[in-house]
């Protein structure tokens, strides 16, 4: 009965391997054509790993990498015992949750509404307004910001008090308990339009049908929405959520460090800008290495609890 069992086994292995090899022969232009993705993938993504050997090493320059003096753990004790890097990591948490919210909620509103326009000509250029920020580098949209919020004729201080909220106005950009949400409000305007182009492609592949069906039926438009709309593109927006929470701690430093100043520090220092300024700016190319390998690492660990999570209890993954 075993062998009977092993070789079932055996046969439909041999009939697996037929048919990918199969599948490689008919697709094999196809294969062909993402060679050089996968090579600058290799390239820009999986070699550069080789440089995480620096974490473990007080790395000086002009020397080999095996001519380093080894130091273990010790970068990553003097990070884990720096009081500063618990002070970055909230910083980076709290405007990582906050775009989450924020970026990921507001477009899904925004492209159904927008969805919900009878008019084509309104509905396209409402389109096409909201996504040309994203087009505008961050030191432009940093430039706006500021001068709105401003105290000397910014826009929004003149609003405030022509509407007599204030007597006078507020510094802003002063503020450290403001620019979290400043930070999370110049994002949602940039990248709103942008990202909703995705969730509009979801909501065209709908089959109309269901609509109809539904207006039969006397469903009301808010109806159509929560029985239809949401549900077909739920696959879409959990794809797109488990790689937004798997970036939680990967943010970048563009915003906060076009944003920022120095009365505001204790605010807008995110990972990335520690490493920088206390890696690669005071010559500690290690330490350096090692903050990224830790946000690196704990990326990872984000993007597997999430897909982990929406895999066992919605059946949607990515892997």
């Amino acid at each position: 009965m075993k062998a009977v069992t092993e070789s079932g086994g055996s046969i439909r292995i041999a009939v697996k391997k037929k048919r990918l090899w199969t599948t490689f022969k008919e697709q094999k232009a196809l294969y062909a054509m993402s060679l050089p993705f996968i090579a600058v993938v290799f390239v820009f993504h999986y070699l550069p790993v080789w440089g995480w050997l620096m974490a473990f090493q007080n790395y000086k320059p002009g020397r080999g990498i095996f001519e380093q003096k080894w130091v273990g753990f010790d970068h990553f004790a003097a990070l884990f015992t720096d009081e500063k890097f618990y002070l970055v990591l909230r910083n980076t948490f709290a405007m990582s949750i906050m775009g989450l919210i924020v970026g990921f909620t507001v477009p899904i509103l925004f492209a159904v509404l927008l969805n919900e326009l009878r008019g084509s000509a309104f509905k396209r250029t409402v389109q096409t307004i909201s996504y040309l920020p994203h087009f505008v580098s961050w030191v432009v949209v940093a430039g706006i910001v500021t001068k709105m919020l401003s105290i000397d004729g910014g826009a929004v201080n003149q609003l405030l008090m022509f509407l007599g909220l204030i007597d006078e106005p507020i510094q802003f950009m002063a503020k450290g308990s403001w620019f979290w949400y400043i930070v999370t409000g110049s994002d949602l305007w940039k990248e709103m339009g942008w990202s909703a182009i995705i969730y509009l492609a979801a909501i065209t592949g709908i089959d109309q049908e269901q609509f109809e069906a539904a207006k039969v039926d006397g469903a009301s438009r808010l109806r159509q929405i929560w029985h239809i709309t949401l549900p077909s593109i739920a696959p879409t927006i959990v794809i797109l959520f488990i790689m937004s929470f798997g970036h939680l701690i990967s943010i970048g430093f563009e915003k906060q460090f076009l944003l920022g100043n120095p009365m505001v520090i204790d605010h807008s220092e995110v990972l990335d800008l520690y490493a920088l300024n206390y890696g690669l700016g005071m010559g500690r190319f290690s330490f350096g290495t090692a903050i990224g390998m830790f946000n690196s690492i704990v990326s990872i660990i984000l993007l597997l609890v999430a897909n982990g999570f929406f895999k066992k209890f919605m059946k949607q993954s990515i892997m």
